[in-house]
């Protein structure tokens, strides 16, 4: 298909550390600050019972049912999840979606959004928060890891496949902005899931280790590098992982989409306690694995399933989408949304193209 339109004695890492070597890459990630990193207050270090209230960043949709629900990755962990189905089903089980994202986000944001619009069309749906973040478990809280949270995605697909009201041969994934890569390379190897749509999405992998637009040089790649991994002996030594200062506190030398993301995370449009962008952190050294391990080495292996990849016109992530659709086999759709933003898509129902979505998963998940 075509596109439709060195040694020194052990130091907390600086956040301007990072981003002098890596572009504005590392650690500024999905969001963050310019601020430099000094012995930050830690994040809460447990997770807290979930909540039954609704807690969401939209209003509740009358026409969904919503339930929490929690189940277990092949790690071992606890994920917790919000589950929507549409009031109006019939005992005919569900063609399902599991929606993921974004990379700093909780289910109570832009995944949740999806989520439950996705099931006011007709789909079951399960948003969920990663491992380590949100209501789910692992500790250290706040952090990443491009297995695990792959894993997540798969997790996921188990839990909706063993739900009576879904048909396990019907479900698809959406992921947004970094969870958009984590949900490409677990369709990837995971052949149960028939369709994926990534949107607004993000490669963490290549730009935790090339910064953004590639613009790392291997001198500042192995300078960060030694940086992380000294910051290790930090974090043994204090028994606990440092975390920089909170992300998304402007300081008025941001460039946009820094703006873009605070206006998202820091104020009533977005905001949520639990999320790691809202004025939380990643641990200092949550690149390393990143770094390391390229996500989208086998995208081209989800076909003959098909991929949907959405993206804003004006986003500075733009590329990323462009790339992974060149990597890609058929069937395959580019869908640039023209005038969009890359955080656009995660909250403006009249941006986001949901009328595609439903048409493209009724489509690949039709009996």
């Amino acid at each position: 298909m075509t596109t439709s339109d060195t040694t020194v004695p052990a130091r907390r890492v600086g956040r301007r550390d990072l981003m002098k070597l890596t572009g504005v890459a590392a650690t500024a990630l999905a969001a963050g600050s310019f601020l430099k990193a000094s012995n930050a207050k830690a994040q809460t270090m447990e997770t807290k019972p979930m909540t039954n209230d609704w807690d969401k960043t939209f209003p509740k949709s009358p026409n969904v049912d919503h339930q929490k629900v929690t189940f277990r990755n092949r790690y071992g962990l606890t994920l917790a999840g919000d589950l929507y189905l549409p009031k109006a089903r019939t005992d005919h089980p569900l063609a399902a979606l599991v929606v993921g994202g974004p990379f700093g986000a909780v289910k109570e944001q832009a995944s949740g959004l999806y989520a439950q619009t996705m099931a006011e069309r007709g789909f079951g749906t399960l948003a969920f928060d990663p491992s380590f973040t949100g209501e789910s478990g692992g500790e250290p809280r706040n952090v990443a890891s491009p297995d695990i949270n792959t894993e997540d995605f798969s997790a996921a697909v188990d839990f909706l496949g063993l739900h009576p009201s879904v048909d396990r041969e019907r479900i698809g994934a959406i992921g947004i902005c970094g969870w958009g890569g984590m949900a490409l390379n677990a369709v990837a190897v995971d052949k149960r899931v028939k369709a994926v749509v990534a949107s607004t999405m993000y490669d963490m992998t290549r730009v935790m280790s090339r910064g953004y637009n590639d613009s790392v040089t291997p001198e500042q790649r192995t300078q960060t590098l030694k940086l992380l991994s000294r910051q290790r002996w930090d974090d043994a030594a204090a028994g606990t992982p440092a975390y920089p200062p909170a992300y998304n506190v402007l300081q008025g030398v941001e460039p946009q989409f820094m703006v873009d993301y605070a206006d998202y995370y820091m104020t009533p449009r977005g905001y949520h306690p639990r999320a790691v962008n809202s004025g939380n952190a990643w641990t200092q050294t949550n690149p390393l694995s990143f770094m390391n391990m390229p996500l989208l080495t086998y995208i081209k292996e989800i076909a003959p399933r098909p991929v949907l990849l959405i993206h804003g016109e004006k986003a500075h992530s733009r590329y990323f989408s462009e790339t992974a659709y060149a990597a890609a086999a058929e069937p395959k759709e580019l869908m640039i949304i023209p005038g969009a933003s890359h955080v656009d898509l995660y909250d403006r129902p009249d941006v986001i193209p949901f009328d595609r979505l439903t048409q493209f998963f009724r489509q690949a998940l039709s009996t």
